[in-house]
């Protein structure tokens, strides 16, 4: 097992990884037992040559997507602690000893780089990035009833026990969304640590795509939440059905019924009793998936007691 695990998702990072990969390779240089990780998922340039030239351990993700490359990484690497790090130069490799001691000194099982409370929004020249990293993070808070600072950042520590029971489920850059509500659902200890962020150089693109990504991440949030709180998802749905139900059985059906002491509005009856029935059915759909997720939350517990006996025999 690794003391410490730099793990580096790249492609097609041929202008800046060996950088990074140096500057790390210092940093690290006074935490015996580290190792550097390149992960390349199918770079068509020279990221691999270039980056075992600066020293990493280069392995390969052949499936399309961060979320494929970092379900590699965390199944494949032991370590104590992990440091992620994205290969295009925006982070200070200077925070690593200081995250790094949070995870093996505090026992934190996952430290956030935070760039928005820094020179994101003056580094980053994409404005719909801006507003959506903003919207997200809102989003998530009040949600999830948590307080990360900057919900889509690349540049996180893990413990071995987060790395170890994180199911990775995304394929591409919503991974982090799905991490950040992770953590916060299962109760894990989670810090934030302000970091300076610059914008890529000149000449090195981007892959995020801001609206097609921005989408998935939306759409990831959403799928979470009915994950995580089906009860109070299902019981919005719930509660449109029966009033929609109500205002049409009372407005068609109930008030001109003494009138004629006949239905005037059978349809309408027939409407209204089958949204009716919809809203019992989808709040006790809540209720019962409600039970299950409670139940798979006391499984996740008896989880972390194995992995912690694991880590210690191992």
């Amino acid at each position: 097992m690794d003391k410490l695990a730099i793990l580096i998702p790249a492609y097609n990072e041929e202008q800046t990884i060996e950088k990074v990969v140096k500057d790390v390779k210092e940093v690290v240089s006074a935490i015996p037992g580290s190792v550097i990780y390149v992960y390349d998922n199918n770079s068509k340039d020279n990221t691999v040559a270039l980056a075992q030239k600066a020293g990493a351990v280069v392995r390969h993700e052949y499936a399309q997507g961060k979320g494929a490359v970092i379900r590699r990484m965390f199944r494949e690497i032991d370590a104590e602690a992990y440091i992620m790090i994205d290969a295009d130069d925006t982070y200070p490799v200077e925070a690593i000893p200081d995250m790094y001691q949070k995870i093996v000194d505090k026992d934190v099982d996952m430290v956030v780089g935070d760039r928005l409370s820094s020179t994101y929004f003056e580094e980053n020249k994409r404005p719909f990035h801006n507003v959506g990293n903003t919207l997200v993070r809102k989003l998530i808070n009040t949600l999830f009833k948590t307080n990360i600072r900057d919900i889509l950042t690349g540049y996180r520590a893990f413990s071995y026990r987060f790395v170890k029971t994180f199911p990775v489920l995304s394929r591409g850059f919503e991974i982090e969304t799905e991490m950040s509500i992770h953590a916060t659902e299962y109760r894990m200890l989670v810090e934030n640590q302000v970091i300076s962020y610059r914008d890529r150089p000149e000449g090195s693109e981007s892959k995020l795509d801001t609206y097609g990504d921005g989408f998935r991440v939306i759409k990831t949030v959403i799928n979470l939440y009915r994950g995580y709180h089906p009860f109070a998802f299902y019981s919005i749905f719930s509660l449109i059905f029966f009033l929609v139900s109500m205002i049409l059985f009372v407005g068609r059906v109930l008030l001109p019924y003494p009138a004629t002491n006949t239905v005037p509005n059978f349809p309408s009856l027939i409407v209204s009793m089958i949204l009716l029935v919809l809203a019992f059915i989808t709040f006790f759909s809540g209720s019962i998936l409600d039970a299950i997720e409670t139940s798979n939350k006391r499984n996740f517990e008896l989880k972390l007691i194995e992995c912690e006996d694991k880590k210690k025999n191992g």
